[in-house]
């Protein structure tokens, strides 16, 4: 029986797969387990690896940092894919506000830790561990350990309080969602507010009684006015047609147009009168609108579509159709000339059946060929994550360079690989189920190694005679900065609670509230607040980790 003890035992690659795969197993079952309505899903994986860790299992160390650096690069790269056509997007419209909310739950979060460690006696560098843990971050624990170690410190202390304050680091934020929802949100308040992103699309009917664009072609009107729209149809005496540039528009002309909600006072004033029928209703059969043109979503498959723009492909004027509007990544694009394609788009076809045909075959419109990921494009942008992570950036006054590390330069790479890649002919497309297999792969074996490398010492920490004031003030660095900010952004700025979710999770590097955060937030919200956020904040602690090291010893 000795193979038996030498499987679980005895360190090897074959036992390092094992434990970690039943470290994984029981954590997710038991993460499906609800008490009082909550379930910690993915995150109970952590747990599951630190009472392996305590009873005594382990795996070989180098394993162990491979595999835990490994699920870390692979989780935030594909989060970063994830948000990356929404990312910038999100910015222009809230993206500055939401990194100054979540800037303010970094410097709260810190002041406490410098007035706890002048307050309560705790060693500036256990302190510094206390921040680390209670905001699950570990790349600011190594910035911390490299700071310490280069003033000829232990870093053994800042390790030890990072361990016995990250479960309640995990569990003080959700909590601390969990607490906001209950005491500060109005019943009856949905929990993400319908959102109309910067992209987002509005259909308007307008009535041409304007004298001013009389007999002026759709070309001409364009030129004169900055407002983006498209003319999906054009109604003129009992007869559908789909105009282009050179279309002459007359009196009376109806106009079945394509903008952005704010765009469409504009419109009004330019074209004359807009029409009260909501062409805006999900239950609209665009194809019983009239008997001479039909509506149909095309898919883009064919990879030598990828990066191209719109305009250059001259659909309309070949096959004279016209395009209302894409849909990628859940978000309604105005279909512009500049508008670069990528492999995944739903782009929405107007014009005769026969004339939708040879676009589906021009746009390929086969969804069975975008099943499979592109992996080169992952791995290269891995590739290029590190790379940038491990760049050194000077900063004035500080004699160790700073770096973003493993979970600052992927996520970066990934945001702008998932914007820019399709630009540059990179295909950079995965169905929404790779994309979460990945990153679930990624985080369950983040969690795993993490909380098995814990586990061995943490019952030990916690019996100390310091060990329970450490959990006491991790979770109040934890929870405090939390609730005061959450409390700010929903009631002074007016975030509805996806978005709040979202800044709160970033801003405290916490995935796993995150995947809490999703579990009862509708759409995508919480998860772009959170990629908005989190670069920055992730840069800004690991700054700040080396920061109170350096000034306050």
């Amino acid at each position: 029986m000795d193979w038996i003890y030498d499987i679980f035992m005895t360190h090897s690659p074959l036992q390092a797969v094992i434990i970690i795969s039943i470290i994984i197993a029981v954590g997710l079952a038991l993460g499906k387990v609800r008490v009082w309505g909550i379930s910690l899903g993915v995150t109970f994986v952590f747990f599951a690896g630190i009472l392996a860790g305590h009873i005594g299992l382990s795996i070989d160390p180098v394993i162990l940092h491979y595999t835990e650096n490994l699920g870390l690069v692979l989780f935030v790269y594909e989060l970063g894919l994830k948000v990356g056509p929404g990312f910038f997007s999100s910015f222009r419209k809230g993206g500055m506000e939401l990194n100054l909310l979540g800037l303010g739950v970094i410097i709260i979060g810190t002041l406490m830790t410098i007035l706890i460690s002048f307050g309560f006696g705790v060693p500036i560098g256990e302190a510094t561990g206390l921040l680390c843990g209670a905001t699950t971050n570990t790349p600011a624990l190594g910035a911390a350990q490299q700071a310490l170690e280069q003033l000829g410190l232990s870093a053994n202390g800042a390790a030890l309080s990072c361990a016995v304050t990250y479960p309640l680091g995990v569990v003080g934020v959700i909590l601390a969602i969990i607490l906001i929802r209950k005491c500060f949100m109005s019943p009856g308040v949905p929990l993400s507010a319908p959102q109309e992103e910067a992209d987002s699309t509005f259909i308007a009917e307008f009535r041409i009684c304007n004298p001013a664009v009389y007999d002026m072609t759709v070309r001409e009107i364009s030129a004169v006015t900055k407002t983006k729209f498209v003319i999906s149809r054009l109604w003129r005496d009992d007869t559908v047609t789909i105009p282009d540039s050179d279309t002459v528009l007359h009196k009376d002309d109806h106009l079945l147009v394509i903008t952005t909600p704010e765009d469409c006072s504009k419109l009004k004033v330019l074209f004359g009168t807009q029409e009260a029928r909501d062409w805006n209703k999900k239950d609209i059969d665009w194809n019983s609108i009239d008997n001479q043109l039909i509506s149909r979503k095309i898919i883009v498959s064919r990879p030598a579509i990828n990066g191209k723009k719109l305009g250059s492909l001259r659909l309309r004027n070949q096959y004279h159709i016209n395009i209302s509007r894409v849909t990628r990544s859940g978000m309604h694009l105005l279909a512009t000339p500049e508008l670069v394609l990528q492999l995944g788009d739903d782009l929405t076809v107007v014009g005769s059946a026969a004339d939708i045909e040879k676009v589906e075959q021009l746009l390929g419109n086969t969804a069975i060929k975008l099943k499979d990921p592109n992996l080169g494009a992952i791995f290269i942008g891995i590739v290029l994550g590190l790379v940038i992570g491990s760049i050194p950036i000077a900063i004035p006054g500080i004699s160790t360079p700073i770096k973003l590390g493993l979970a600052g330069g992927p996520i970066i790479i990934g945001i702008l690989i998932g914007r820019f890649g399709p630009q540059f002919r990179l295909v950079t497309y995965t169905t929404r189920s790779a994309n979460l297999m990945l990153r679930g792969i990624g985080l369950s074996l983040y969690l795993a190694c993490l909380g098995l490398d814990a586990g061995a010492q943490f019952l030990d920490t916690i019996m100390r005679s310091e060990g329970l004031l450490w959990i006491l003030l991790g979770f109040l660095i934890t929870v405090v900065p939390v609730l005061i900010m959450g409390v700010v952004a929903m009631k002074c700025f007016r975030l509805d609670f996806g978005l709040t979710c979202g800044m709160l999770c970033g801003s405290m590097a916490n995935p796993m509230a995150l995947n809490y955060a999703n579990d009862i937030v509708p759409g995508d919200y919480a998860t772009v607040s959170y990629a908005t956020v989190y670069p920055l904040s992730m840069f800004c602690r690991v700054i700040i980790a080396q920061l109170i090291i350096l000034c306050f010893i």
